[in-house]
């Protein structure tokens, strides 16, 4: 596929007198659209995704499996996916293009290092600078053939015979164990991967679903996987992303006079962590219609609040990684300092999120201060605008926190290469405006 080339600048609403009101189901969820594509094309038989997310991102692994050899077909927001197996996987006639997905070539090198071609993977600009060797090289140790350049893309995989590990991962990564996981359903035994902290599950729980033998020790750190696992195809539900609701569930919080209800959000425990947060904050958060199809489900019914102030460290950070700039937000404007530390992983994501969350958040008069590892925020102090001219740095989730952040602003703002939003989340712009009362 082509890659996402952010260019447009957007004018963003100013302050809403009249609040947030309205109901709304948020896409299917980014993490789980993926796996269901790959997990589904090395089962036997068909597997049926509903409400998968159409962003580029998830469009990139659907294209990446297509030229893998596997028959996906769409309809609307169904996908269908005709499974391979294991070891179905035919070489590609060309380089994997990743575009902008960080999850697609993370997971990806750990599935074609046992395959039995040689694969080259490229990307974006912005996926090109970061880091791959966390993943090229715990998937040496398990002997897998992986060149990258300069510890990033292009990288060149090198299918071999893989042995099992038993691998402590250096970093708290859902990417980085669910490649190891990949790679271990076709190595020589049973590998065991200890984690730093618990990170996103869907992986384990997703592989049990189309039927691996991969357990988790009540420590919910110890993962044991069994290779060569009969995996069947399945029909699968999406649930809303719960990143994708978080966006709502801060504006709403924030913007006075607002009550929003969002529906089916997905409710997965490593998910839930600005969820958890916002109630801590003192955030007005109802639970209702609770459902549990393989991933658990909810309407989350949100009110605005007043804010209590913060500090999350680094033990919270994996459950909250992507949803960080938005508590950084809401942060903006309790009554007291927040202190977010342990985030050192956001200075890698698509963009230096630190950074690029400090610059546009001064922008708008924010008294933030930057941390190598977070930030502190003083919410007692008013918002006055410095400049007017905000810029998504390139990176989808810091272009919607600054939209979220323009409703709290009293004059026009413009945000530059706004067309970065449509890696996760394309009609971001159009269920803001739903919500909005004129």
């Amino acid at each position: 596929m082509e890659n996402v080339k952010p260019k447009s600048s957007r004018q963003l609403h100013g302050r809403l007198k009249l609040g947030l009101h309205g109901k709304l189901a948020v896409p299917g969820d980014k993490s789980i659209s993926h796996r269901g594509i790959m997990f589904g094309a090395i089962s036997e038989g068909t597997t049926v995704l509903h409400h998968f997310l159409l962003a580029a991102d998830c469009l990139s692994t659907l294209k990446a499996f297509q030229n893998l050899g596997v028959p996906i077909t769409r309809d609307g927001q169904t996908v269908t996916v005709q499974g391979v197996g294991l070891h179905g996987l035919k070489k590609p006639n060309q380089a994997l293009d990743m575009g902008n997905s960080g999850t697609t070539t993370r997971l990806i090198m750990g599935l074609l290092a046992g395959q039995s071609f040689q694969t080259k993977l490229i990307g974006d600009a912005s996926l090109s600078k970061r880091p791959m060797k966390r993943v090229s090289e715990p998937l040496a140790e398990m002997g897998a053939n992986i060149e990258v350049t300069d510890g990033h893309l292009p990288a060149t995989i090198t299918g071999s015979k893989l042995h099992a590990v038993d691998y402590h991962l250096k970093v708290a990564s859902a990417q980085v164990k669910s490649a190891l996981i990949l790679a271990a359903l076709q190595a020589d035994g049973d590998s065991v991967l200890v984690e730093k902290q618990p990170t996103r599950n869907h992986t384990e729980k997703m592989l049990r679903a189309f039927g691996a033998d991969i357990r988790t020790d009540p420590d919910d750190v110890t993962i044991t996987v069994r290779p060569e696992p009969h995996l069947q195809g399945i029909d699968l539900n999406v649930p809303g992303d719960m990143s994708s609701a978080a966006f709502f569930m801060t504006a709403a919080s924030m913007v006075p006079n607002s009550r929003i209800k969002l529906l089916n959000v997905g409710m997965n425990d490593t998910r839930t962590g600005l969820y958890e947060i916002l109630k801590r904050m003192g955030g007005k958060v109802t639970v209702s219609n609770e459902q549990n199809a393989g991933e658990p489900t909810a309407d989350l019914t949100i009110e605005s609040a007043d804010l209590k102030p913060i500090t999350i460290g680094a033990d919270e950070i994996p459950a909250v990684i992507d949803e960080l700039p938005l508590v950084a937000l809401l942060a903006a404007k309790a009554n007291g300092v927040s202190r977010i530390t342990g985030a050192g992983e956001l200075r890698v994501k698509e963009t230096d999120r630190i950074a690029a969350i400090v610059e546009e958040f001064q922008k708008l008069g924010i008294a933030i201060e930057e941390l190598e590892d977070g930030f502190v925020i003083d919410g007692r102090k008013p918002w006055h605008v410095v400049d007017p001219h905000l810029d998504s740095h390139g990176d989808h989730r810091i272009g919607m926190v600054m939209a979220v952040a323009a409703l709290l602003v009293d004059q026009p703002l413009t945000l530059a290469a706004a067309d970065s939003i449509n890696i996760s989340y394309p009609e971001f712009f159009d269920d803001l405006d739903a919500l909005i009362q004129r």
